[in-house]
């Protein structure tokens, strides 16, 4: 099967787009991933432009990579200057890469007015960059800024460009959609031109500013591009570039013939594609084609009752085959086949009176403000307590949260909480840097000592929105929290008038779930239960 060369710029080009930082250990992390999965080259930067990206070069030289090639990014050299004696040529030849990428002009508009330069002095610039760097026996891409532009405005000037930088040694000649402004039409039919005149292997580098990079580098791959560049997640400069995750996704699966990555590297794009988003410190794409916590997640009623019986029918590709996994969505529009599906660890699906009395509970909860959908310890809660499994580890008499201002200084906040434990009261008052931080000390000071393994417990994030904003500063809010421990990564919601209330209801729910996962002594009486309920009809 001809390969399909994946060559990921995340390090580089990706770095350009808004909010996008990499630390000198992101790049070498995200280049050990990359490698692992099968990507065939890595550009790392571009070695003149900071420190971090010469000192890149430096560390990357050591590490055991198995498969991908490192390349450095440069332009080609000034004008009226040799190879041999420019700095950016200096630095890319001091780079220890084995792989040297250089951009040049490509369209006509650039050389005369950008650059101000003649005709053939932009080819003997692009003829003499590569041909040095090809003599110090570096492998040489090309990388024609601008071509599809350029084709259009002037044919033969940018298959001149091209051919000047194949002639001088380049192993691979790339067209770039700069200024992502062409379509897949258009895309097609120049590399195809391209193709025909050129005799070394041809790239497609897209930019994303129509939404259409990756559906132009796929256009590229049909007519005879072999090469696809991009980064992970789309990440660059103004809309980004082509996803590779998508390109290698589409490739690998959805176009038979073609081989990406390493085996079985496409089974693990989505845990690539959320490394980089971690490291880049960045919030998922829930959306995101393929790999997104939505690319296979299902609410209506109708067509989870259909996913439930024919996987495909309503999904184009088993969600494993990427690392994803299927999600069942449970709301105001989830009929009985959504309730059925979430529960079934309960063994509760022949209880016909209880599926109904939970889409009824879920229904009247979302009519007030609730949203199950990023809570769903909040609906493992409720099911267990419809169900009669649930054995509360603590009841809540009251909870009293000040907060004092002084004249200098952060306002201080105090939450005072009183429950009954295990037929005990705890009475205790707890200081936090807001009422949800003091609300979450004061409970956790209460059930430590009862509940030790609470400590393991961390909240991670926290959501507030407003759901009638008609009703100004009276309207209900919706609290969701995030917590996690060792194992386990979980959400739970409350609704009230009252922000304190609600974040109240949200952080009860996220402790009763961690105790009831936790608790042996309550989890076997539940799988009895459970047992004891399925056998009967």
């Amino acid at each position: 099967m001809p390969r399909i060369e994946l060559y990921d710029t995340t390090l580089r080009d990706g770095s350009q787009g808004e909010g996008v930082y990499f630390s000198l250990e992101d790049k070498l992390l995200i280049t050990a991933k990359l490698d692992e999965l099968g990507f065939d080259y890595v550009e790392g930067g571009y070695p003149l432009s900071n420190p971090k990206d010469h000192e890149y070069f430096q560390r990357v030289a050591q590490m055991p990579l198995r498969h991908a090639k490192i390349a450095a990014f440069g332009m080609t050299r000034r004008r009226g200057c040799a190879a041999a004696d420019d700095t950016g040529m200096q630095a890319l030849a001091a780079s220890k890469a084995p792989v040297i990428t250089i951009v040049g002009k490509t369209w006509d508009l650039h050389v005369t007015e950008v650059l101000r330069i003649d005709e053939a002095e932009n080819l003997a610039m692009i003829a003499d960059s590569v041909a040095y760097m090809k003599s110090l026996g570096r492998e040489v891409i090309y990388d024609a800024e601008h071509f599809f532009d350029g084709f259009k405005a002037n044919r033969e000037f940018a298959l001149a460009t091209v051919l000047a930088a194949q002639k001088a040694g380049a192993s691979r000649i790339v067209l770039c959609d700069t200024n992502g402004g062409n379509l897949p039409h258009e895309i097609a039919a120049a590399v195809e031109v391209a193709c025909q005149v050129l005799a070394v292997p041809v790239g497609i580098h897209s930019h994303n500013d129509c939404d259409v990079a990756v559906a132009n580098s796929l256009a590229a791959v049909y007519k005879g591009a072999t090469q696809v560049q991009g980064t992970i997640n789309g990440v660059g400069e103004r809309c980004g570039n082509a996803d590779l995750v998508s390109v290698a996704a589409n490739l690998g699966l959805k176009k038979p013939g073609y081989e990406v990555l390493l085996p079985r590297g496409g089974e693990r794009l989505t845990e690539l594609s959320r490394y980089v988003y971690e490291i880049a410190n960045m919030n998922f794409r829930s959306n995101q084609p393929f790999v997104g916590t939505s690319a296979f997640a299902h609410k209506g009623g109708m067509h989870v009752h259909a996913v439930n019986r024919v996987s495909k029918s309503y999904e184009h590709i088993p969600p494993e085959s990427v690392g994803n996994v299927r999600r069942v969505l449970v709301s105001e529009l989830s009929g009985r086949s959504n309730i059925v599906a979430k529960t079934t660890k309960y063994q509760l699906q022949h209880d016909s009176d209880l599926m109904a009395k939970i889409l009824d509970r879920v229904q009247d909860l979302e009519n007030e403000g609730y949203q199950f959908e990023a809570a769903e310890a909040s609906f493992d809660l409720m099911v267990r307590k419809l169900a009669g499994l649930h054995q509360s580890k603590f009841e809540r008499i009251h909870y009293r949260v000040n907060v004092e201002t002084a004249d200098v200084g952060s306002p201080l906040t105090e939450a005072t909480v009183k429950l009954l434990v295990k037929d005990r009261i705890e009475h205790v008052v707890a200081e936090g840097d807001g009422p949800v931080n003091a609300l979450d000390t004061a409970l956790r000071k209460a059930l430590l000592p009862t509940y030790p393994r609470l400590a393991e417990m961390q909240l991670v994030d926290y959501k507030v929105r407003v759901i009638n904003s008609a009703e100004g500063t009276a309207a209900r809010v919706r609290v969701v929290i995030e917590s996690r421990d060792a194992d386990e990564v979980w959400s739970t919601v409350g609704v009230s008038e009252n922000v304190i209330e609600a974040s109240w209801l949200a952080l009860v729910d996220s402790i009763e779930y961690k105790l009831c996962k936790d608790d042996p002594a309550v989890a076997e009486p539940v799988s009895a239960k459970m047992a004891e309920r399925a056998a009967v009809p």
